[in-house]
Order: C-alpha cells, then sequence, then structure tokens
C-alpha cells in the first residue's frame, strides 16, 4: 500500500494585527571596508580600558550563580557623577535609571506612561524606532512636522502639544538623523506645554523626554536639558554609552529625571534586566572617561570639516549639495533624485553609509580620517564618474 505525502502545512501563529507584515528593524549589516552607516565610535576603547573592563568582568563572573543588583544603585551614582562632571547639574542615583541601550529606556517610559487610549507626539523627521515603540505598547502614535531646516519651531510645537495632548512628548536633541540640536527655549515651551495636557483627568502633565544620545558630539555652547530638569519634574533626559563611550556591544543606556518619574520605570523593568557583567562593564568604562571621551574632539572636528567639504561638492547639474547642520557625530546630506543609486554606488566602492530620513537625503557617519576619505572619494567618484581623486 502506497501513501501519498502530505502537503506542506503552512504555520499561521496569531501574530497581533498591527505587527503582520511589519520586518524588523535595523540598518544593514555587511562585511565592507568601511562601515559608517549606524553612527558608532569608529575608536576602540584603548588597552587600559580593555584591561580595566576584564579585571571587573572576571571578578563579576565568579558570582553569575546569583542574580544581579536589580537596582544597581553603584552604577546609578557612578552616572550621577559623570553627569556632574559634565554638566554641572548634581542629581542623586534615585534620579538615574539604566538599561540595555537608551533603546529600552525609551521602551520602560513607552510602558509607564504610554499604553491603550494614550498617545505619544514627536516631530518628523526624527528617530524611526519612535514610532515603534508607541506601536509596541498599544500607544497612538502622532508626528508633527520640522521646519524645512529640520528645526522645530517653539510656539508650533506647544500648539502642537495642547491640540495632540499627549501623554508622552519625544524629543531628540541632537536629533537622529539630521543632527539638528534644540535650543532651550524651545524645550521650555515643550515643556511648558505638555504641564496643560491634563493626562485621563488627572491633573497631571504629558511627560518630555529628551534624547540625548549623541550630547557629546554638541558644538560649543549648544545646552544639554540636563539644565531643566530641577524646574521641570515631568522632564525626562536620555543618554547612551554606545557613542562617545565607544561602548554599542555593551548596550548601555540611562536616564536622568526626577526620582517619581525613576520610580514609574522601576515598576515595568524586568526583574534584574540588566546583567552583572553589563554593570561592570560600565562601571569600569566611566573610570575611565577622560580617555575614552578624549576622542570626541577629534570627531567633533571631523564632522565640521566634513560639512564643509560636503558643502563645497556640487551635483552634475551644477546644483550645490545641501548639508544639515550637525551637532552628533554624522552628517545628513543630498538632495539626490536618486538616493538608492548613490548609496549603492558608494558599497559598490566599499563604503556603507544610510539610507535613512526624508526622501533624497543620506545620511554618513563620522569615522577615522582615513574612513572620511575613502568615503569622500568614494562619492566623488559616484558623482563625477571620470575624477580619480577627490
Amino acid at each position: 500500500m502506497t501513501t501519498t505525502p502530505s502537503t506542506e502545512r503552512r504555520t499561521v501563529l496569531p501574530i497581533r494585527p498591527e505587527l503582520a507584515g511589519e520586518e524588523p528593524y535595523g540598518a544593514p549589516q555587511l562585511d565592507v571596508p568601511v562601515l559608517l552607516n549606524v553612527n558608532e565610535n569608529p575608536y576602540p576603547p584603548g588597552d587600559d580600558v580593555v584591561a580595566t573592563i576584564a579585571d571587573e568582568v572576571t571578578r563579576a563572573a565568579r558570582g553569575l550563580n546569583r542574580y544581579p543588583d536589580r537596582d544597581f544603585p553603584a552604577l546609578r551614582q557612578d552616572l550621577a557623577d559623570f553627569l556632574e562632571l559634565e554638566s554641572g547639574v548634581r542629581l542623586t542615583h534615585e534620579q538615574i535609571w539604566a538599561a540595555n541601550g537608551s533603546n529600552e529606556i525609551m521602551l520602560h517610559v513607552l510602558q509607564a506612561f504610554g499604553g491603550p487610549g494614550r498617545t505619544a507626539l514627536s516631530f518628523a523627521p526624527t528617530y524611526s524606532m519612535y514610532p515603534e515603540y508607541a506601536r509596541d505598547t498599544h500607544t497612538a502614535w502622532v508626528a508633527g512636522r520640522r521646519e524645512a531646516d529640520f528645526t522645530l519651531d517653539p510656539q508650533a510645537a506647544a500648539a502642537a502639544v495642547r491640540e495632540v495632548r499627549p501623554s508622552v512628548i519625544l524629543l531628540a536633541s541632537p536629533n537622529n538623523p539630521t543632527g539638528t540640536a534644540l535650543p532651550t527655549a524651545t524645550i521650555e515651551a515643550v515643556c511648558e506645554a505638555a504641564l496643560t495636557v491634563d493626562v485621563d483627568g488627572t491633573g497631571a502633565p504629558a511627560v518630555v523626554v529628551v534624547d540625548e544620545a549623541y550630547a557629546e558630539f554638541r558644538r560649543a555652547g549648544t545646552p544639554s536639558a540636563l539644565e531643566l530638569l530641577a524646574r521641570y519634574p515631568h522632564l525626562a533626559v536620555t543618554r547612551t554609552m554606545s557613542k562617545a563611550f565607544a561602548l554599542a556591544g555593551a548596550r548601555v543606556g540611562y536616564l536622568a529625571a526626577s526620582r517619581e518619574l525613576v520610580d514609574a520605570l522601576r515598576v515595568v523593568r524586568l526583574p534584574y534586566h540588566l546583567s552583572a557583567v553589563t554593570q561592570a562593564t560600565a562601571r569600569a568604562a566611566l573610570r575611565h572617561r577622560e580617555s575614552l571621551l578624549a576622542q570626541v574632539d577629534a570627531l567633533r572636528g571631523e564632522r565640521d570639516a566634513l560639512v564643509a567639504w560636503l558643502r563645497a561638492r556640487r551635483h552634475p547639474d551644477g546644483r550645490p549639495f545641501v548639508v544639515a547642520e550637525s551637532d552628533a557625530n554624522f552628517v545628513l546630506f543630498g538632495t539626490f533624485g536618486d538616493r538608492h543609486a548613490v548609496w549603492q554606488g558608494l558599497l559598490d566602492r566599499g563604503v556603507l553609509i544610510r539610507e535613512v530620513g526624508p526622501e533624497g537625503w543620506l545620511r554618513v557617519s563620522v569615522g577615522t580620517p582615513a574612513e572620511t576619505q575613502a568615503f569622500k572619494d568614494a562619492l566623488t567618484q559616484v558623482i563625477e564618474p571620470d575624477s580619480e581623486e577627490a
């Protein structure tokens, strides 16, 4: 007796409807000589930093049979001390929170203050993960618009807050993907408007989050929202150790805010969410903050030189490149009728940048001088095929 092979059964899973067909977030990860697409620090930690991290991780490893300290006050105090040295703003460890990258910090914020029947507001173009945090927490998402030069008009932003009445407002400064920093007056206007929201009729203001992932790369004189924390208990400022501290692989982000706001995040965090190894790595790196941050000035200079170089370029039709002002470690430039062709042309020459942001624009991270020169050479060859050098 013969049997007929069964037809292959298609797997059907009860995925949430709003997730059906969605692709996981992420920039392309390709093996090319020059990687300038995800705003990493191009300089690895020095041997002294690596040695300290190795020693501290070894010490932590001896206790890996035990759960880590779930509230990690020592790391939080180290982060508070760093922020005071950098900004002059004195904070206690109870005003600091940390997680696996600023991504998890943002998710904690939306878990605590978003949710069904609530709305998150931001202003596009901005970080493409923000609407995903909202989606994943069943929070409605509204994106206002920035000005043509990617700045944010304070009156227009305040008016949007009063109209939308969100429970969470997300402001990136410097903004990703544009590099635009926000003046203090703009953040103040949003914080004041947030006081009028009255979330769910409770009298509570909207929570304002200023995402300062690239804060260490700000140009001289560009303020930090940390200076406003004492005035606005509903304000939070997020930072990361991925960029300036060259710890993208360690996944450490943190937040500064009022004790009450931090305590709300502690309610929604998973138990023991920050591993003992991560805590040890972060604390070891903070002991070497001077050497780790020593490259920041060089990267700022490289960025400013790159902006100037790009502004001197012209399209084949004679139009000058348009380059956004940047206080970050990347530069947004354009505009191209077919930006994908330019991106592909660079990739074909071994240089990977990011196809992100408004249509027609491309974003390049600041690399080492050699990496930046490779980008310049490749872009010149793409734009001017007959040219052999930048």
